[in-house]
Order: structure tokens, then C-alpha cells, then sequence
């Protein structure tokens, strides 16, 4: 009945199309941290987003006695380093492709009066894959080569989300790219650096070629928030995206498409810990995620209730937390089964 309150997608929105956001004076845009923490490496969507794979990885690890936690601590920086170097790149195209598109006013005025500059966050991007290089001889020493094809993905996954060559956000292919980079790339990569240094571990590969079908799925809940997360931004950010010539899903097929996609997502993330028990041989611990299920109906009721971009802005952090308590909740329980 609530839903028939409102007037049409397309009434929604064509006033913002018609007219985007002018820039406006944010007091706090010259401070740096305002800048580099709040609105670029924006820890509250980065931190969580790049621990769910590890936490997942790392649960599976434990209930097969292969759980290396300095390695996979020396991993999660890594992967954190590349997931920054991303965002960095993200916000240095859209600033140097639309400049006007006031997508980010904060960061157009920053740009506008010197206190950021493009030339500076090319600099950031090479840091943080710097960051992440630093790691890359101890995991090879740990785990070979695979450990760099898996790094490199990564990488390439970050970098080209909107960088060139590929720049694939702006297809629509971020979708999957999301659930397979953070639903099994990532777990994989977790599992796989324990395994590989374990004692009397066979050849990188031969380990590779040896995990289990677990390492593959224990991690899709997971993905499926994660994704979730990116979609809700691409729903608040859809009206500059259509002015981009993104075709991402919400702009292809309207906002109810991505409020379904994500209901969808959030379904799976807690069905699948019942497969896993019912399925994978694990015990009822593995159950343990529908625990957070009240926080997951928030979030998806407020997907589906709030229409305007600012109450959206809120609800990618607390997606991305949920992606982290789900996880945590998924990795005890298969860490406690037997």
C-alpha cells in the first residue's frame, strides 16, 4: 500500500536528470583527512567489503586445521591496498572524464580551489598498489605462484572497475564481477595461502588444483552483500551515471530492477547457510548468520522505502556492515563444525 504512495519512477526522478546537483560550499572539503579518509579511502565501505572474503576464507581455513593467520593477515592488507587504489582511480576518471558532473561536490570543490588535485591522487593510486606490491614476496614465499595470478586479478578487477582500458562499470558487468571477486576470488586466495603453507604441502598448483568445492562457495553470502552494497550506490548515483553514459543496471532498467536485484542478493546470502548444512555436510552452527537476519530486513525495507539520494547515502556503510556480521556469523559456524 505504501508503495502506491508514490508517484512514478520516472516522476522521481526526471527533476534531479533535468537539473543535477549544483556545487556546494562544504566547510570541512580543504581539510585533508575530510578528504583522504571521509571521502576517498572511505574506510566504513573499503574496510568491511575487502574483510568479508578473509573473515569467510579464514573460518573455512580453521575447520580444516590450515588457518595461517600471518599470512593471511600480510593478505587482507594486500587486498585492502588494491581495493583503495580502485576508489582512488574511481573518483580520478570521474573527476577528469565529467567534470560537470557534480557527482561528489565535496571533491569538485576541492578540486576547483587546489587542495586536491588529479596529479595527487594519480600519486595515492601508485602508493596503494605500491602498498599492496610490498606484500606480494612474502605471499610468494608462502604460496607461489598462484598467489601472484590471484593478486593480479585483483588488481586488474580494481583498477579497470572504472579505469582504462575497460573501465567495465559503465557497461553494467559489475555485477557479477562483484559476486566473483568477493564471493570466491577472494576466499579462495584466504583458504588457499594456508594450504599452500602448510607443512608437507604439495606444489603450488598441485594445492591449487586440491581445495575443496567448500573454498568455491562458503564465500557467495558473503559476495551477495557485498554486491549489494555497490548496487545501492549505483542507485543513489543514478541520475549522473545516465549523464555519464553509464548503463549500469539501475539506469537500464529503473531503481525497482536494482531494489529487486538486491532483495534477491540478500535472499541468497541466507539460504545458502541452510545448503551448507543441508548440503555441504557442515552442523547446524553453520546456521549461525540468520542470527543477523533483523538487520538484513532493515536494510533491504529501507532500500525499497527511501526514494531520495540523501537517505540513501547512510545505508552503504550498514550494507557493507552487514556483509562483515554475516560473514563473521558464517565463519564461526563452519569453524565450530566438526
Amino acid at each position: 500500500g505504501a508503495e502506491m504512495a508514490h508517484p512514478s519512477e520516472e516522476a522521481r526522478t526526471s527533476h534531479l536528470e533535468r537539473a543535477p546537483p549544483a556545487p556546494v560550499s562544504v566547510e570541512g572539503a580543504s581539510f585533508p583527512r575530510a578528504i583522504w579518509v571521509d571521502l576517498l579511502m572511505y574506510p566504513t565501505h573499503s574496510l568491511p567489503t575487502a574483510a568479508t572474503p578473509v573473515i569467510v576464507g579464514a573460518g573455512l581455513a580453521f575447520h580444516d586445521g590450515l588457518l595461517a593467520p600471518l599470512p593471511v593477515l600480510v593478505g587482507f592488507l594486500g587486498s585492502w591496498a588494491i581495493h583503495v587504489a580502485g576508489l582512488f582511480t574511481d573518483n580520478h576518471e570521474l573527476l577528469r572524464r565529467h567534470p560537470e558532473v557534480v557527482e561528489h561536490p565535496e571533491l569538485t570543490q576541492a578540486l576547483g580551489v587546489g587542495t586536491l588535485k588529479l596529479s595527487t591522487l594519480r600519486v595515492a593510486v601508485a602508493g596503494a598498489v605500491a602498498i599492496a606490491m610490498l606484500t606480494a614476496p612474502y605471499l610468494y614465499a608462502k604460496g607461489g605462484a598462484p598467489v601472484l595470478v590471484m593478486g593480479a586479478v585483483g588488481l586488474a578487477a580494481s583498477l579497470w572497475y572504472h579505469g582504462r582500458p575497460w573501465a567495465y562499470v559503465r557497461t553494467g558487468l559489475a555485477d557479477p564481477v562483484f559476486v566473483l571477486m568477493f564471493g570466491v576470488v577472494g576466499v579462495v586466495g584466504t583458504y588457499y595461502i594456508g594450504a599452500a603453507a602448510a607443512p608437507g604441502a604439495p606444489a603450488p598448483w598441485a594445492v591449487l588444483r586440491s581445495l575443496p568445492l567448500e573454498a568455491f562457495v562458503v564465500g557467495l553470502p558473503g559476495g551477495a552483500i557485498v554486491t549489494s552494497v555497490m548496487i545501492i550506490d549505483d542507485m543513489r548515483d543514478h541520475e549522473f551515471d545516465r549523464m555519464k553514459g553509464w548503463r549500469t543496471p539501475a539506469v537500464r532498467f529503473g531503481l525497482d530492477f536494482s531494489r529487486t536485484e538486491i532483495t534477491a542478493l540478500v535472499s541468497l546470502a541466507y539460504a545458502a547457510p541452510v545448503a551448507f548444512w543441508l548440503a555441504l555436510g557442515f552442523d547446524a552452527w553453520v546456521l549461525l548468520p540468520l542470527a543477523s537476519l533483523p538487520l538484513a530486513v532493515r536494510n533491504v525495507r529501507a532500500v525499497w522505502r527511501l526514494r531520495r539520494r540523501t537517505e540513501l547515502i547512510p545505508w552503504t556503510p550498514r550494507m557493507a556492515m552487514l556483509a562483515v556480521v554475516h560473514s563473521s556469523l558464517l565463519a564461526a559456524g563452519v569453524a565450530l563444525s566438526r
